[in-house]
């Protein structure tokens, strides 16, 4: 069984509500098939009823009654929510008759307040929506998991032998503070344990391997990585490390002989978005990698991101990674 079909299988048992505001998107209807004959999970649907039948019924694709479909301009519901995401984030200066107007006109929000309120075991959104805006809408509803103030990313990147790596981030933080990497690293293990089953084994990374360089750009790994060993003094992480060092096995025992994870790692913490964006795609365009993701991690409750190039087989893969995170 490889990688996505044990993703898929593990989910049927988990039975996880999982929402898709962008219920009117063909991709999305199309996922929502796979995701019924798979039994992936129990999708919930936003947007109006009338047009996702109709659009439905146009790409012969079933919606049985037991789907809800919930407009969230007519629902019972929304003034509700309302409520609550202004009393959340009115400190912010959001007003009540903006939190009224993001709650009908942006599915986003209504499907992360169901979320929030456990309505739904996690979201997954972004075929048409940004990352911005998904990520707005979890951070102004959800909000950041316990001990983490960090919102990032990873990809799961199943290499052309079978082995699944983990690459983070690769989507959302431009240039992360020593702070902020140090959430993306422990944020980045914990996924790869949940959505593999295996140990991570963490590599820090850098253009500098031990001291091969001096640089700012290399303190600020070195200063991560310490405050990942006192927030997490059990993960086997190490750093800085070049990627060769962290992934060749011959490579890691020359360059930083004594390391717990030099050439073994499965988990790669780039310091900035630059290495991270160009790192994925080049390891799945020349690699010929399959990308998984992204990931979306550091929530306090499951709501994954999209790309807005993703096929209908791309939002059934997210769901059942959503529903693992749940």
């Amino acid at each position: 069984m490889n990688f996505i079909d044990s993703i898929r299988a593990r989910a049927r048992e988990k039975k996880r509500r999982i929402v898709l505001p962008e219920g009117e998107e063909e991709r999305t209807l199309q996922a929502v098939k796979i995701i019924l004959e798979e039994e992936i999970a129990k999708p919930v649907l936003l947007g109006d009823a009338e047009k996702i039948r109709s659009k439905a019924v146009q790409l012969n694709i079933n919606i049985p009654s037991s789907v809800p479909i919930i407009d969230p301009r007519k629902s019972e519901k929304t003034t509700d929510f309302a409520s609550e995401l202004f009393t959340q984030r009115k400190n912010k200066g959001m007003t009540y008759e903006q939190a009224k107007s993001l709650m009908t006109d942006m599915t986003l929000y209504f499907g992360a307040m169901m979320v929030r309120r456990s309505e739904c075991d996690g979201m997954v959104a972004g075929a048409v929506n940004t990352t911005a805006d998904v990520m707005r809408s979890a951070i102004f509803s959800v909000g950041t998991a316990p001990g983490i103030k960090t919102v990032s990313s990873v990809f799961m990147m199943v290499l052309p032998d079978g082995r699944v790596i983990t690459y983070g981030d690769c989507a959302v933080l431009p240039y992360p503070d020593e702070n902020q990497l140090a959430d993306i690293a422990i944020a980045s293990a914990e996924t790869h344990r949940q959505l593999t089953g295996e140990e991570p084994m963490v590599a820090m990374l850098s253009f500098s391997t031990k001291g091969s360089a001096k640089h700012e750009a290399v303190d600020k790994v070195l200063n991560a990585l310490k405050i990942v060993k006192e927030k997490k003094p059990d993960l086997k992480i190490d750093g800085e490390l070049q990627f060769d060092a962290a992934f060749v096995e011959s490579v890691g025992q020359r360059k930083a002989p004594g390391s717990p994870v030099a050439g073994k790692a499965n988990v790669f913490i780039f310091p900035n978005l630059d290495a991270g964006n160009i790192c994925y795609k080049v390891t799945e365009r020349i690699g010929k990698a399959q990308a998984i993701g992204p990931v979306i991690q550091g929530l306090a409750k499951p709501i994954n991101d999209l790309s807005r190039g993703c096929n209908a087989d791309d939002i059934a893969n997210v769901t059942a990674i959503c529903c693992l995170k749940a």
